[in-house]
């Protein structure tokens, strides 16, 4: 049993071809290459495009990931239905032109997904990283953290949980310039979303966590916080701080951990990416 999306080019381009030995014929600049996943950029006349081929993965990988505590990625499809999610509540992200998954048990998978590049864009930790010597126009930087709430609270109304919410997977696009009234934001890199009717206050919170540790040197106010609550929350401002205290102190304390810990894992490291 197999599931295949095509629309253009690779509905003509790929006509009366398996889509699957199309997709695994295709070549461009690899940015991501792990056991059972490789991530590719290519181009064709002109325009970019990012490929993402899954392969079967062993029990071993698939056991280490639970023990780790973390959910196994077994294919494209995930994401693939994350990106379609994204779109039917109004969500900036990527988009689809070709999905193809088959196969039956994680050895034997197979998935492709295949997403429009986004460009020119800037990644919003790279934008905000020289803030707090070097601060944006006021008007700039409220418009961004609105925008960044509005996403943060649509995603979490429609029951979608990232599971990796930092700056570094929001894109902003660059053309034309971004101005207060004029932005574009796209949330990427979905392969770990969750989807359900309804999103767990647990995951909500530890998405939270980790969009507020990516922003904890970037320069923000108190101001700067309490407008993302006033946003975020349903309700008056006032209520939220006393009814969301414990979560407020738990996303301090988790963020200092998460902070902690990144610079243990990359205190070594030259590039800075969150």
């Amino acid at each position: 049993m197999s599931t295949v999306f095509l629309a253009e080019p690779f509905a003509t381009l790929w006509a009366g071809r398996d889509p699957f030995a199309a997709a695994a014929a295709l070549t461009g600049t690899v940015v991501r290459e792990l056991e059972g996943r490789r991530t590719f950029r290519f181009e064709i006349d002109g325009r970019g495009y990012y490929a993402k081929l899954h392969r079967g993965v062993g029990w071993g990988e698939i056991l280490e990931n639970l023990v780790r505590g973390r959910l196994p990625v077994l294919g494209a499809e995930n994401e693939w239905r994350a990106i379609q999610a994204f779109h039917a509540h109004g969500l900036g992200t990527m988009t689809a032109v070709a999905f193809g998954d088959r196969g039956r048990g994680p050895a034997r998978r197979e998935s492709f997904l295949i997403t429009e590049a986004l460009e020119p864009t800037t990644d919003l930790d790279a934008l905000t990283r020289n803030w707090a010597g070097n601060p944006p126009p006021v008007a700039l930087k409220r418009a961004l953290l609105k925008e960044v709430t509005r996403i943060a609270r649509g995603m979490h109304e429609a029951g979608i949980n990232h599971r990796d919410f930092y700056l570094v997977h929001f894109l902003l696009d660059l053309d034309p310039p971004p101005a207060p009234g004029r932005l574009r934001l796209s949330v990427i890199d979905l392969h770990r979303a969750q989807l359900r009717s309804r999103t767990p206050r647990r995951w909500r919170d530890k998405d939270l966590a980790a969009l507020y540790f990516s922003a904890l040197d970037i320069g923000l106010t108190r101001r700067d916080k309490l407008r993302f609550l006033r946003d975020y929350f349903p309700g008056p401002l006032r209520d939220t701080l006393r009814r969301e205290a414990r979560l407020l102190a738990h996303l301090e304390r988790e963020a200092a951990r998460l902070k902690r810990r990144y610079e243990r894992k990359f205190a070594h490291r030259p590039a800075l990416q969150r």
